[in-house]
């Protein structure tokens, strides 16, 4: 290498230095010949300045020379494998100072080129989604290497039950630069029963240059770089569990079962008890027995339009009288209305007009305040029923088979207002107030 000149007397030395080609992570050399061209004995520092001086060192780093002589020493690069040290020519200076004649300072320059590296870190987030038909991702990716490109991602799977979306498809990245992409996985058909169905799929990441690498290659699709891919999971579950499958099938059966079996036999026996307790019905020797009044008189039952009608009994019920019957019997309805305050009871009644008997078919009993409390049926000496008043707002009987109510007896309710309730103006009322409603035929009584 030959050296540049320098004016005799000043002390400045002759310096050159060759350009030098280095890969970042690996080692290059090159060398600087210093040479005193001055008349007196000369020591020269040797500093390393720039882009380089971080991993560029100068062996040694100071050097003496006797007028005429010279010496060459070794710069040695060490570029690291990291994003900030760019592909591409860098600039590489080296300060030597004199030091006896500092204003002779030099500062020779060279090129060095920085090959280009390519590295990608990738990571997918999370790597397993459990969904129906989608399950949505996040991909991370870091440019690790030295120079700017364009990342994508190649998905792959080993059937074709996938799709893939990426937002967006690519993305350019500077060294040292970080972005996210939105991987959308879809699947076509819905699993309606059974067990999840894990569906595994691949992501490749590609790197594709920013501009060609030499002016007569474009960039296309061609020139792309593939790394390791990525490992991921869908995990595509049923919309309806199996276990769900097994309830419903015995919920069905259940209802089935009930509607078939359970629920006649419930009503069958519920409206047997019914009638038993709220319409006992009398024994013939209880209908045809005498009157205390009328001891040792047989007796003689009538026809009423061929109808046996005289389950009133004898006649002390009906005056003294011998046997009776009805005739011309037309429907009627009573209705008795009961007030009670607070604590008290109270009893309302319609009586049977003399010479009448009131067959009662339908019985309607309204509690529209919501009251509580006791309310008590009586047909003549006989009582019907006795019910709570919270437990009903209208209650109704029905009998396919009448209860008579003879002259001069009545129908009585009684009511015990424990706690009035609030009609529908929402304001709570002062008392009780039911109403009872009894239809049926009344029929006009004949003696034989």
């Amino acid at each position: 290498m030959t050296p540049s000149a320098a004016s005799s007397g000043t002390g400045a030395p002759g310096l050159d230095i060759p350009e030098v080609a280095v890969a970042p992570g690996g080692t290059a050399t090159t060398t600087l010949t210093v040479r005193n061209d001055s008349d007196i004995v000369e020591a020269y520092g040797l500093e390393v300045v720039g882009d380089c001086a971080p991993w560029t060192t100068v062996e040694p780093a100071r050097v003496s020379l006797y007028p005429g002589t010279s010496e060459t020493v070794t710069i040695r690069l060490d570029p690291p494998r990291s994003p900030e040290v760019r592909a591409g020519a860098v600039p590489l200076a080296v300060r030597v100072l004199p030091a006896e004649h500092p204003e002779a300072v030099r500062v020779p320059e060279t090129t060095v080129h920085i090959g280009e590296f390519h590295e990608l870190r990738t990571e997918l987030l999370p790597r397993r989604r459990r969904g129906w038909l989608r399950g949505r991702y996040r991909v991370a990716v870091r440019n690790q290497g030295n120079t700017a490109v364009r990342v994508g991602f190649l998905a792959g799977q080993a059937g074709d039950e996938l799709k893939f979306a990426f937002a967006p498809a690519r993305v350019p990245l500077e060294p040292g630069e970080s972005a996210d992409l939105r991987l959308l996985v879809r699947t076509g058909r819905p699993i309606w029963f059974g067990r999840a169905v894990t569906r595994p799929f691949t992501l490749a990441p590609t790197e594709y240059a920013m501009e060609p690498l030499t002016p007569e290659i474009p960039v296309t699709d061609e020139t792309a770089i593939l790394r390791p891919p990525l490992d991921g999971e869908f995990v595509q579950i049923p919309v309806f569990p199996r276990w769900l499958l097994a309830v419903l099938a015995a919920i069905i059966a259940l209802l089935l079962a009930w509607f078939a079996l359970v629920r006649p036999a419930v009503r069958s026996t519920a409206k047997a008890a019914a009638n038993k307790v709220v319409h006992p019905q009398p024994s013939t020797g209880a209908q045809n027995a005498p009157a205390p009044g009328d001891a040792g008189a047989a007796p003689t039952p009538t026809q009423a339009g061929g109808t046996q009608a005289g389950t009133g009994g004898s006649g002390g019920t009906n005056g003294g009288t011998g046997g009776t019957g009805v005739t011309g019997s037309q429907q009627s309805s009573q209705t008795i209305d009961v007030k009670a305050s607070g604590g008290q009871t109270k009893a309302g009644v319609y009586q049977v007009p003399a010479g009448q008997v009131f067959r009662v078919t339908d019985l309607v009993v309204a509690n529209f305040q919501g009251d509580e409390g006791v309310l008590t049926i009586t047909f003549g000496d006989r009582k019907i029923t006795t019910i709570a008043l919270e437990t009903f707002r209208n209650q109704d009987y029905h009998w396919v088979t009448p209860i008579e109510v003879q002259q001069n007896q009545t129908v009585s309710v009684e009511v015990t207002c424990q706690k009035p309730g609030t009609p529908a103006t929402g304001k709570q009322s002062a008392g009780c107030h039911e109403l009872l409603n009894v239809s049926g035929l009344v029929g006009t009584l004949t003696t034989s």
